[in-house]
């Protein structure tokens, strides 16, 4: 019997050597170790000096005011319509491409969710669609825009500001694709996600697989004091402890004292209806700790998005991919690719694991319950059948990632 093992082709060692390569992988170092077990034998697990710590250091990253962190990107978007009062009826637009819940946090407050298309060269949310919506309907009928940084890619803040003051509206800016990413300004200035200069109010997520790694955790930052009060009240049941003057006459509490005193230690009170949408402290310090090298990861993204871009460059099976290094974040590298099934197939049978970023909002039955169907959003339901994310992490490896566009190449050329 022959027993001489036949010699492993160069993918097949690849995939040996490299084992499964995600499209995004979290990196846990001994710092963030550390710095999550001191705060895990400290005295506070939750509601302790870690979660401000890490408000004011990443206010300041970002260039804000006032930062509010809290349990997730859902619940940070939801307090965000509560914080500017959206109600039953009220119609907020959006972009179809994005995950849920850039929608569904209308949704929570009783509100009607309203798609405009995107851009098909940037794949965000078409200012121009947009506006066309607001001139079709008086004035007034919309409340808000709910643009995303997609991938990374930062949207013109300046230029969607303009518009929603013309038309009476506020913003919400989600950026959970894109802490440190920014955009130049009419004036020249960098503009970086969620620094307020131009939204209401601003939203990142501190998911795993996004730049700051928390496990889960979110954060909303804001330059209006008012609305940066009202969401720290709403993050926590609603109720507020203020240290020396009363709020209210509640004359039967026990110890009650007069006026003027200062409030017995036990005080609190609940004014609104909120939540308990609190993040812990040990999430916080893991927070800070990567915030440490938030910029590295950057510069690590987008020298990955480089490569991408230059080795499919001219590629007649490449239909289009993610844009320009300046300012883009880099969440995610996204291509648009001929037969996306059988590639995403094929990848996932040489250990690539890329992902499809995202089946269009308005085409999930949720949604499509209010009306909307295929052939709303066209261009974005001619992305989707061609979009797919690849590998975009800062501890990819040159090797990997070129295993991954040797792959790739190879699908299409076999």
């Amino acid at each position: 019997m022959n027993t001489t093992a036949t010699p492993a082709t160069t993918e097949q060692k690849a995939v040996q050597s490299f084992g499964p390569i995600p499209y995004g992988r979290q990196h846990i170092t001994e710092e963030d170790i550390k710095a999550v077990t001191e705060t895990l034998l400290s005295d506070y697990l939750t509601q302790g000096p870690k979660i401000k710590e890490f408000e004011e250091a990443f206010a300041k990253y970002i260039g804000c005011k006032y930062a509010v962190a809290v349990a997730n990107g859902t619940a940070a978007l939801h307090l965000n319509a509560l914080a500017l009062g959206v109600q039953p009826g009220d119609k907020v637009i959006t972009t179809p491409i994005t995950f849920a819940a850039s929608a569904n946090c209308v949704r929570y407050c009783g509100g009607d969710v309203v798609f405009a298309d995107i851009d098909p060269d940037t794949y965000l949310l078409d200012i121009n669609k947009v506006r066309a919506l607001l001139e079709a309907a008086p004035k007034g009928t919309y409340k808000g825009i709910i643009p995303v940084d997609f991938a990374g890619r930062t949207v013109d803040l300046e230029a969607f500001r303009k518009l929603a003051d013309e038309f009476g509206c506020w913003i919400i800016q989600d950026s959970c694709h894109s802490p440190g990413g920014y955009f130049t300004d009419s004036k020249g200035n960098k503009q970086f996600c969620g620094n307020g200069n131009f939204a209401d109010l601003a939203i990142f997520s501190f998911h795993p697989v996004k730049h700051i790694a928390c496990g889960e955790g979110g954060m909303m930052t804001t330059n209006n004091e008012q609305l940066y009060k009202t969401l720290l009240q709403l993050r926590t049941h609603g109720i507020t402890k203020e240290q020396g003057t009363y709020i209210n006459d509640i004359s039967f509490a026990a110890g009650q004292p007069t006026d003027g005193e200062q409030y017995p230690g036990w005080y609190m009170e609940m004014q609104t209806l909120g939540y308990n949408y609190r993040i812990t402290d040990f999430q916080a310090a893991l927070g800070l700790s990567q915030l440490k090298r938030a910029d590295a990861g950057l510069v690590r993204r987008r020298a990955i998005a480089a490569k991408y871009a230059a080795a499919f460059a001219g590629k007649n099976y490449i239909k289009g991919q993610s844009g320009s290094v300046e300012g883009h974040g880099y969440h995610l590298y996204v291509i648009e690719a001929d037969n996306r099934l059988g590639l995403y197939n094929y990848l996932r049978e040489h250990n690539i694991f890329a992902q499809v970023h995202y089946i269009p909002t308005h085409l999930m039955p949720y949604y499509k319950q209010f009306g909307w169907k295929e052939g709303d959003m066209p261009i974005a339901e001619n992305y989707y059948r061609h979009c797919l994310s690849l590998p975009m992490f800062p501890t990819l490896t040159n090797a990997e990632q070129e295993y991954v566009i040797a792959t790739i190449n190879s699908f299409y050329n076999q």
